[in-house]
């Protein structure tokens, strides 16, 4: 653990004020659920609470099927972090950013599919690999992620069938809906 050198007091309340370096540094934002840790030594950890983030083997095995009926391959994220690949390397992939690009498609929840005159988005930090088709995942009315395949490293093409934007759509639907459950 890091000490940042930052000490706040707790009001009368009970409510402690996240300084907004912190919250800007690990993309926390008004609202956002935080999970609440304790440990022997009386320490207190906030952690950013991720819905999808529950629903990691399930996601990975839903990836995993995506990736088999379209041979391109194929991230799950939450709305901070890669929580589940398939056809790509998950050392380099899992619990890697998301872009700010991604961020903003999925704020203004909108779904993205390439063409060949379309601008790319390149959905994961450090990564190199346009997204051919993405969708948001909501659950509940929020955003909580987003559903991706990318571009196969052989195939020039960035451009994405109907049939690929519709598994990538349905994908996105059922995990929003397994959340609401």
């Amino acid at each position: 653990m890091k000490a940042t050198g930052i000490v706040r007091r707790i009001d009368d309340l009970g409510r402690i004020v996240i300084p907004k370096e912190i919250r800007r540094t690990l993309r926390i934002r008004e609202g956002d659920p935080l999970e609440i840790y304790t440990d022997s030594n009386g320490e207190v950890i906030f952690k950013k609470y991720s819905p999808i983030g529950e629903m990691t083997p399930f996601a990975t095995q839903y990836a995993e099927v995506l990736y088999k009926a379209s041979s391109m391959p194929t991230v799950i994220c939450d709305r901070d972090h890669v929580v589940a690949v398939a056809g790509v390397s998950k050392k380099e992939f899992l619990e890697r950013r998301i872009t700010q690009a991604l961020e903003d498609l999925m704020e203004s929840r909108k779904s993205f599919s390439a063409t060949g005159s379309e601008s790319s988005v390149n959905p994961i930090e450090g990564i190199d690999r346009k997204a051919s088709v993405i969708y948001p995942i909501i659950s509940s009315g929020d955003v909580t992620g987003a559903v991706i395949m990318l571009c196969s490293e052989e195939s020039k093409s960035t451009s994405s069938s109907e049939t690929d934007i519709k598994l990538v759509q349905t994908a996105a639907s059922f995990l929003g809906k397994q959340m609401e459950e």
